[in-house]
């Protein structure tokens, strides 16, 4: 069994069957790049979806949607193509499957978590100022002088709390 993790973009929308026993299967068509020689050269992957595992995300995965995929990788298989060159179909099993950080939505911002419907946590370091001399004004232990630091950080306030 190997399992690795792959990042790309899809090449279509995902194509959605089911076997003769009602078992539902899911085809996403994912399209890698890698540099060789100093040329880009794009890998197909044919990632399959077993069930109803990924359901909750596939209204919003779409042709052209980034996506980081772990999965196992099934045997390669050698075919040949229309112009009579060889050619490899790689297959993964997803095991995982996030939206990935680097990817363009329509809108032309990031892709991620906040396109499935939940807001995209955005953290940001608390604001230090302080009076110490040493160059190291913004340290939250730079010591002597006045700090805008609490000094219980482990109580959280009411308006802090997400739920």
């Amino acid at each position: 069994m190997i399992i690795i993790e792959i990042a790309g973009h899809l090449g279509a929308d995902p194509e959605v069957r089911f076997t003769p026993g009602g078992q539902k299967v899911t085809t996403l068509r994912v399209a890698t790049n890698t540099r060789k020689s100093g040329k880009d050269e794009t890998v197909w992957w044919r990632v399959t979806i077993w069930g109803e595992r990924f359901d909750k995300m596939m209204p919003y995965i779409k042709k052209g949607s980034a996506l980081i995929v772990i999965g196992e990788m099934g045997k390669p298989e050698i075919y040949t193509d229309k112009e009579g060159r060889p050619q490899v179909s790689l297959d993964l099993t997803a095991e995982m499957i996030r939206f990935s950080p680097f990817g363009k939505t329509e809108r032309g911002g990031q892709e991620g978590s906040s396109q499935a419907g939940y807001s995209t946590n955005t953290y940001s370091e608390p604001s230090y100022t302080s009076q110490a001399a040493g160059g190291f004004g913004n340290a939250p232990f730079a010591g002597g002088g006045a700090s805008t630091y609490r000094s219980s950080p482990n109580t959280p306030d009411d308006d802090s709390i997400p739920f």
